[in-house]
């Protein structure tokens, strides 16, 4: 029953994050856009759902269960993003999609060491977002940890493998290749989500 219900807060999850990728593609002003993406990670962090960027930064601070844990958000957030963007799809909500199509062949057309670097680069910022919302004791600073680590990751053009896995849902353009890059973002994130997690703990102890 708790793994059911790790995956049904993943796939609201998901579906959070493909909201606040809806809103990014929906408008012209790119800071505007970077501001509202970060709706997702704020309605996540607000009702307690699960994103895999976010779990992943405590990896190293529980054992396996929670890694299959982090496995199984992974999927449910697949399911979320993949079931939005499907959905609207089938509306008369046409802009969107030739954004994300054009931002999917950026994506899909750079190399896999670039994809790696950015994936590392946007969970560093996650990170921050997530921990920042968490240790905060103000409330406007927190809201303020989750809108510019957010917002700063999608004007710097990182990689999110969550967001990713809506655009190119949004996009369909999934194959092999598609899924060949999600997993190279993914381990990027994974990367980038226990580095300053590490370096916290090198200080601590020095």
């Amino acid at each position: 029953m708790d793994r059911i219900q790790t995956l049904i807060k993943a796939i609201l999850g998901g579906m959070c994050i493909g909201f606040g990728g809806l809103l990014y593609l929906s408008v012209d002003n790119k800071l505007v856009g970077a501001f509202l993406f970060a709706f997702g990670l704020f309605m996540i962090l607000s009702f307690g759902w699960n994103l895999f960027t976010g779990k992943a930064c405590y990896v190293l601070e529980h054992d396996l269960s929670y890694f299959i844990d982090v496995v199984i958000i992974w999927f449910g957030n697949l399911i979320g993003t993949a079931t939005l963007a499907y959905l609207i799809r089938c509306t008369r909500i046409a802009a969107p999609i030739a954004t994300a199509q054009s931002i999917a062949e950026v994506k899909l057309a750079d190399s896999p060491l670039s994809i790696f670097i950015l994936a590392i680069f946007c969970n560093i910022m996650i990170f921050i977002a997530v921990e920042g919302y968490k240790r905060i004791p103000y409330e406007l600073g927190k809201y303020l940890a989750v809108f510019l680590a957010v917002g700063a990751f999608i004007l710097c053009s990182f990689e999110h493998c969550v967001a990713n896995m809506f655009y190119f849902s949004l996009a369909n353009v999934w194959n092999m290749y598609t899924v060949y890059y999600l997993l190279i973002m993914t381990f990027g994130n994974m990367v980038g989500a226990v580095i300053i997690p590490v370096l916290m703990k090198l200080s601590d102890k020095k």
